[in-house]
């Protein structure tokens, strides 16, 4: 009672969902877990405690009768949406919630501290539109990967303020051109939080010649000069766009306690 009285902020995660995808069609209800895939994400986006509602945002009725099975609230929306952003954008019409939490529907391993650490940097900065999480590279990573995104971010913390994003790219920034620096480079974790109003606008917009050109669609927001608010946090899961991987998200999955658990 008390939290909620110090934070009247309604929020609420949504998953976009689609059937096609190029390299794992019909990844959304890959089952071989016993649950569907986008139940996973699903129920790790509901574990996040300053969630209040979970929502489906999704175009297919096959999506719409799994999510039913699960106990899952799902908004049907129009099959031509661009992106995710888009499709949370229409769905967020008929949601009651000041603050809206996209969650990539291919994430099944989504650190729940991270959704909370991407809702109170927003919170915290009444001055950023939408925020988002940048972590370490684990050593099995490659900064230079161009699949990696990075981030490079305002000094925060020791001043009491929120860092925000400076910039997004696949290259690798900040380049080291002495071969070493002080500033280590920082993996983006594709996780936004945007102020529902700013949300509406943000969609609307035409992409923009950064965002074309890097193929990252949050540079459209700081092209438009609105700021992102940057969380710190460690992230050690991914999102899942092929089988392989999907087999991988199995093994470690079978691994855990909660695989022999029985379903409720």
């Amino acid at each position: 009672m008390g939290s909620a009285a110090q934070n009247p902020t309604r929020i609420a995660a949504v998953i976009p969902a689609r059937m096609n995808s190029s390299r794992f069609p019909g990844k959304m209800l890959a089952d071989a877990t016993g649950r569907p895939l986008i139940q996973h994400v699903y129920e790790r986006a509901r574990a996040c405690p300053r969630v209040q509602e979970v929502i489906i945002a999704t175009d297919d009725a096959r999506i719409e009768a799994a999510a039913a099975r699960f106990g899952a609230r799902c908004i049907r929306t129009r099959e031509d949406h661009p992106n995710g952003t888009s499709r949370i954008a229409e769905a967020s019409a008929q949601i009651d919630a000041d603050i809206i939490v996209n969650v990539q529907g291919d994430e099944p391993e989504l650190e729940p501290e991270l959704i909370t650490a991407a809702i109170d940097a927003l919170l915290a900065d009444p001055g950023a539109d939408m925020s988002t999480v940048v972590s370490p590279f684990l050593p099995s990573e490659d900064p230079a990967n161009p699949n990696i995104v990075k981030c490079v971010i305002t000094h925060g913390g020791n001043n009491g303020r929120t860092p925000r994003a400076l910039y997004f790219s696949r290259a690798l920034i900040p380049f080291p051109r002495d071969g070493n620096g002080p500033a280590a480079p920082l993996k983006h974790v594709g996780l936004y939080v945007y102020r529902r109003a700013f949300l509406a606008v943000f969609a609307a917009w035409p992409p923009t010649d950064l965002e074309q050109t890097e193929q990252l669609e949050q540079l459209r927001a700081l092209e438009h000069g609105h700021a992102i608010a940057v969380a710190h946090g460690t992230a050690r899961s991914h999102g899942i766009d092929t089988r392989e991987q999907y087999e991988a998200f199995i093994s470690r999955w079978r691994a855990q306690p909660q695989a022999s658990a029985p379903r409720s």
